[in-house]
C-alpha cells in the first residue's frame, strides 16, 4: 500500500515511517499542514495518517479541505488530545479513525488494516499462490487439499495473507493474537511452528518465510 504520514514531530514521524516501510508499504512524509495537503491532493494514496497539531494548518482544517476537494482517501487522525469533543470533531471533519498518543505502532498498523478493509469492502477470500483462505467459512486449502488450523493459526494466516508479499513484524502478530498483553513465554513461535507445519510441510515448496531481524512473510518462491 502507498501511505502518507503527516506529522511534525521528527522522531514520531521517523518511527512511524520506518515501521510501516518495514511492513512492506510505500510511505511518503510531510512535516506541516500545507505540505501534507499538497501531497494528499496531488498524490494517490491508500490511506493518510494525519496528526492534528500541525504548523501552518491543523489536521482538522487539512481533513476538511481534503474532503471538500472530493478526495475520499481514508484518514486516521493522531493526537494527544483525548477528549470526546476532539474525537467527535475529527470524525465530523471526515476522519475514518482516531488514535490517541502515545500509541503502539502495532496498533496503528492494525487500525490501518481495519480502515482499509472497511473502505474497500470485505473480501470473501484470500489467496497466495495455491493457498486459499475462505473468509466466510474459515476453511483453508492448499493445492485443493483441506488444512486444519487452530483459531490462533487462522488469525496469523489471515494477517500474513493480507500483507503478502510484505513482511509482518512479530509485534503485529502478537497484537493480533493478544492485544497489548502478549504472554511472557514465546507462544508466538509455537503458533508459527504449527502454522508452518500445516501450510508448508506436506508440499513441494514453502510459502511461509522468516525474515531475520524483521518478522515473517507469506509468498511464493517467485515473489521473493
Amino acid at each position: 500500500m502507498r501511505l502518507l504520514v503527516i506529522e511534525d514531530h521528527p522522531d514520531i514521524l521517523a518511527n512511524i515511517a520506518d515501521y510501516l516501510t518495514a511492513a512492506g508499504h510505500v510511505v511518503d512524509c510531510a512535516h506541516n499542514g500545507p505540505g501534507g495537503l499538497h501531497l494528499a491532493l496531488t498524490g494517490s494514496y491508500d490511506l493518510i495518517v494525519l496528526d492534528i497539531m500541525l504548523p501552518g494548518m491543523d489536521g482538522f482544517q487539512l481533513c476538511r479541505s481534503l474532503r471538500a476537494s472530493g478526495k475520499r482517501t481514508p484518514i486516521i487522525m493522531l493526537t494527544a488530545r483525548d477528549t470526546l469533543d476532539d474525537r467527535l470533531q475529527g470524525l465530523r471533519e471526515g476522519a475514518d479513525d482516531y488514535l490517541v498518543k502515545p500509541f503502539a505502532l502495532a496498533e496503528l498498523a492494525a487500525r490501518i488494516d481495519a480502515v482499509l478493509r472497511r473502505s474497500e469492502g470485505f473480501q470473501s477470500r484470500l489467496q497466495v499462490d495455491d493457498l486459499l483462505l475462505d473468509l466466510a467459512t474459515w476453511q483453508v486449502t492448499r493445492a485443493g487439499q483441506p488444512l486444519k488450523l487452530n483459531p490462533a493459526c487462522l488469525k496469523l494466516l489471515e494477517l500474513l495473507m493480507r500483507k503478502s508479499p510484505g513482511v509482518v513484524r512479530r509485534e503485529e502478530m502478537e497484537f493480533a493474537l493478544w492485544g497489548d498483553q502478549p504472554p511472557p513465554s514465546d507462544s508466538l513461535r509455537s503458533h508459527l511452528h504449527l502454522l508452518r507445519q500445516a501450510v508448508d510441510r506436506p508440499f513441494a515448496h514453502s510459502l511461509l518465510h522468516t525474515v531475520h531481524g524483521m518478522g515473517y512473510r507469506l509468498a511464493a518462491e517467485h515473489a521473493q
